[in-house]
């Protein structure tokens, strides 16, 4: 499990990380998110000891990450896709780090496979797309076969195909009770990989939840569609809900669950031929919790 403590994080007279704390357990992917600024890449420098915190800890598997002894095989970690030397080989890049960690060249080979690389591996990286040296960074992930995974802005240069790849992978990992913790600003990719959310502003906790709670909780309103809606609306206003009526003649009620419509509905013997809850899209909810915590924000978004 990783564990951050009271973290605060001061350069100069800037404060990245305000006394954050959050558990990461395993089993389960969990998203780090928040806005550009937000203290994300920091938090997960300081786990992997590249910074020191001024105050607070972190800890993984209640050590420090520079009191272990043979990281990779505890913990792997992508922060930079260009990390990798452009004029060493896949090959090469990863055997030197397998070899840092007493780690077998077979399983080079193995996690290159893994990751999509094989037909690439004796090419120089310098040569790489992006999306390719973004799978050559989880390779070196992997290559020490972790329990712990933490990878900062995984997609960014993955077509679709890579995309639902790593998503894939990261669920199968988790479900193999690893803790895999995966930073992003991006709502609409966490939505389909996460299972549990953290979201951080200005270097604070701002929510945790799960993602099917973040859900839940910004329902709007549920969609009704009768062929006898003038006799079920007031049926609904008389539950509290407050019944407003669309222009194809459906009706859209907001205080009442989809259930309790269609408990209703049937009580009075009124047929009913779409009952759909809505809500917001889950990029609009994260945008919604953030917006006091956005540190740039363009002249056009302030006024739309």
């Amino acid at each position: 499990m990783i564990v951050v403590k009271e973290l605060t994080k001061r350069y100069g007279s800037t404060l990245a990380l305000d006394n954050l704390s959050f558990e990461v357990r395993p089993g389960v992917v969990t998203g780090f998110l928040g806005p550009n600024g937000a203290g994300k890449s920091t938090t997960l420098r300081i786990i992997l000891g590249l910074h020191e915190a001024t105050s607070g800890e972190a800890l993984i598997g209640n050590r420090r990450y520079d009191r272990i002894r043979r990281p990779l095989h505890e913990v792997g970690a992508v922060l930079d896709a260009d990390a990798a030397h452009p004029g060493r080989t896949a090959f090469q890049h990863l055997a030197c780090l397998a070899r840092s960690n007493g780690i077998g060249k077979s399983r080079v080979t193995a996690v290159l496979e893994q990751v999509g690389l094989a037909s690439v591996v004796h090419k120089r990286v310098g040569g790489f797309s992006l999306g390719m040296r973004q799978r050559l960074g989880i390779a070196g992930a992997l290559l020490g076969d972790p329990a712990v995974i933490l990878l900062d802005e995984p997609v960014n240069g993955l077509d679709a195909v890579g995309i639902r790849w790593i998503r894939g992978t990261l669920r199968a990992l988790a479900a193999e009770g690893r803790t895999v913790l995966l930073s992003s600003h991006l709502m609409s990719e966490m939505a389909l990989t996460v299972d549990h959310v953290l979201i951080v502003g200005r270097g604070r906790l701002l929510e945790e939840t799960s993602m099917t709670a973040m859900r839940d909780r910004f329902e709007r309103d549920v969609l009704v569609r009768s062929p006898r809606a003038d006799e079920l609306a007031p049926i609904l206003t008389g539950l509290g809900a407050t019944v407003t009526r669309t222009e194809d003649d459906g009706l859209v009620a907001v205080g009442v669950d989809a259930p309790t419509i269609g408990d209703a509905a049937a009580a009075a013997s009124i047929p009913i031929h779409g009952l759909t809850p809505r809500s917001a899209s889950l990029e609009d909810v994260y945008l919604e919790m953030t917006s006091d915590a956005v540190e740039y924000r363009a002249a056009t978004e302030r006024t739309a």
